[in-house]
């Protein structure tokens, strides 16, 4: 039950892995190629001065003085070269490994700006987060502290073998033996740790996912005193992580001790073979004091590669993480009509230089659309926003209201059917260029680290101070904007914890104003907008939705009163449309809707 366990767990491709992320070190080979030149050199050194044991015994059985002296002296300066090589490649290697992890920190960062929105919705923020942090970090260790000492480690175990056979190639048959035995455990102990290495960076990211929710969820947790319910989620998941690490290190724990103990039989069995042939004069004092010398050293390079191992084996797992992800299908871009402005005015621009001017007509023709398969969420809608029109959409929670926006941006494809935008299929337009021609306020607002001013300015880039101010103006933001403790300037952290949820609403607004967009999305702008401020911002905005297209979507139907056409959803269909005074004679859901909420109030 347990090995099934465990293959279900191995990595997919892990010859994929290693080339990729050998693919990445081979950018900066000329450094790579200076570590393995220093490494080769400080381990060979190590050789050699261990070698040189043998010319210093036997020159003092011959009673050279002056030859002891200088076995001596060259057996110094060759550990000092070895010394000098070690520092150098410990220098290089740091900073060759930085800029391989510079490398991939910014290929997935700009890969994950390219995938849909679908890959971020089906994912804990804290689990992204976890590619970057955990997962690079374990790539950072295996380089900085295994690469070089690898290397090292595999040419004096290949040396140590070669010289001992050098010295004896009778008594090397034991120690080859031991070797193979050694190597059989290691790889026996590597393949099993392996699989729990990459279950225990899943069970990383899942953990730091909950932990990322559970913090940012703080108010609604003590809300409904669920402190002990989530610090049992908080334990499961902790537990699941434990038994993925105690699995990894229990396996790789046992290779150093088990290679420690093959290496002591070994070292007794030639120190005792290698006694005998001395006493017979089969081999010379010196060779043997070295031979030992070399068979007690040689379980060091297996020990560091072994404990090196642990290391390349977490690096491994997070390397397959972050290379799935980048793997990812990035955003496709079939578009071929661009976005142009000329002389203050919008054009769709097609290849062959032909220009449609922008108007804002929105179309969907008979859309189906699900999130899942085999689960519509939009069935069959066809309906229509001539420019310059406020369209509003209401309905129940869940009836697709928000979808539709989301099809008209492109943030996901119909599945059957069509969205055309001044009779362009959306599919044909550019998605810059299609998100260019929108201004969207979202019901979840975010703000970004930086100034008031910044955050407005995250709708044009290059506005002016003179712009930001106008489009906070418009959206009513401008007063309370002043009353901060350093107006424009006043810092946001921490998402707007510093302002109300209606500020921070009120900025969003504003944001899209300096943006100037042809067509305004409006998902619940005004929902955590008090009435009195909601009266302000209609009237800004209605100077600001002058001749565009815009689509509302409102739970208070008190907002929607002045659309020139309002769409009732349920259950994914349009099921009335029509005016606000024409739907309200029709005594249908609008009706019902509309005298609910006044009932409620």
């Amino acid at each position: 039950m347990a090995a099934r366990q465990l293959s279900a767990k191995k990595p997919k491709d892990l010859g994929y892995t290693v080339r990729t992320l050998l693919s990445y070190m081979g950018r900066h080979k000329f450094l790579l190629l200076a570590v393995a030149l220093l490494v080769t050199v400080s381990a060979l050194a190590n050789l050699l001065g261990t070698y040189m044991i043998r010319p210093v015994v036997n020159s003092l059985q011959e009673g050279g003085t002056a030859a002891l002296a200088a076995g001596v002296a060259a057996t110094a300066a060759i550990y000092a070269v070895g010394a000098a090589c070690a520092y150098g490649y410990t220098q290089v290697m740091v900073r060759a490994a930085q800029k391989v992890l510079f490398d991939i920190r910014r290929d997935l960062f700009a890969h994950l700006q390219k995938l849909p929105l679908r890959f971020f919705d089906t994912r804990r923020h804290g689990d992204v987060m976890s590619y970057f942090t955990n997962d690079v970090d374990t790539i950072s260790d295996a380089l900085n502290n295994s690469f070089a000492m690898a290397i090292q480690s595999f040419i004096q175990m290949a040396g140590t073998l070669v010289i001992l056979f050098l010295l004896n190639w009778r008594l090397s048959l034991v120690v080859a033996v031991c070797y193979g035995v050694m190597f059989w455990y290691v790889r026996f102990s590597g393949r099993r740790s392996k699989a729990y290495y990459t279950r225990q960076q899943a069970s990383l990211g899942d953990l730091d996912g909950y932990i990322e929710e559970m913090v940012n969820g703080q108010k609604v947790v003590k809300v409904f005193s669920h402190e002990d319910e989530n610090l049992k989620g908080f334990r499961q998941k902790n537990e699941a992580l434990r038994r993925a690490g105690t699995g990894a290190q229990s396996y790789a724990a046992t290779m150093v001790p088990a290679v420690v103990s093959i290496s002591y039989v070994n070292y007794a069995i030639v120190a005792v073979l290698g006694g005998i042939m001395a006493m017979n004069g089969t081999t010379d004092l010196g060779s043997l004091a070295s031979y030992l010398v070399f068979v007690r050293q040689a379980a060091a390079p297996i020990n560091q590669f072994t404990q090196q191992s642990n290391f390349l084996l977490a690096a491994l797992a997070g390397a397959e993480r972050v290379f799935q992800v980048m793997d990812q299908e990035p955003e496709t871009d079939e578009g071929r009509v661009e976005l142009a402005a000329q002389g203050g005015r919008w054009f769709w621009q097609r290849e062959d230089g032909a220009r449609t001017p922008l108007r804002g007509d929105v179309r969907f023709e008979q859309v189906d659309f699900g999130y899942e398969v085999g689960r519509p969420i939009l069935k069959g809608i066809s309906l229509y926003a001539k420019p310059g029109q406020k369209i509003a959409f209401v309905g129940s929670t869940g009836a697709g209201k928000t979808t539709i926006t989301n099809l008209i941006n492109r943030f996901y494809d119909v599945q059957k059917g069509r969205v055309t935008y001044d009779g362009f299929d959306v599919r044909d337009i550019r998605k810059a260029s299609l998100r260019r021609s929108l201004g969207i306020v979202l019901q979840d607002t975010h703000l970004f680290t930086g100034t008031v001013a910044d955050n407005i300015r995250f709708g044009k880039l290059d506005a002016t101070q003179e712009e930001v101010e106008r489009a906070a103006r418009i959206a009513s933001a401008d007063s309370f904007i002043r009353r901060l403790p350093q107006g424009y300037d006043t810092m946001v952290t921490s998402d707007g914890a510093n302002l109300s949820q209606g500020q921070r609403q009120l900025l969003a607004i504003a944001r899209a104003a300096v943006a100037d967009p042809p067509v305004l999305i409006l998902d619940e702008a005004t929902s955590s907008i008090d009435t009195r401020t909601e009266a302000l911002i209609e009237k800004g905005m209605d100077q600001l939705m002058e001749g565009r297209t815009v689509f509302v979507i409102a739970h208070r139907l008190s907002t929607v009163r002045n659309a020139d056409a309002i769409l009732v959803l349920d259950q994914g269909r349009i099921v009335e449309r029509g005016s606000h005074e024409e739907l309200l004679a029709q005594k249908g859901m609008y009706y019902q809707l509309y005298n609910g909420m006044f009932e409620l109030s």
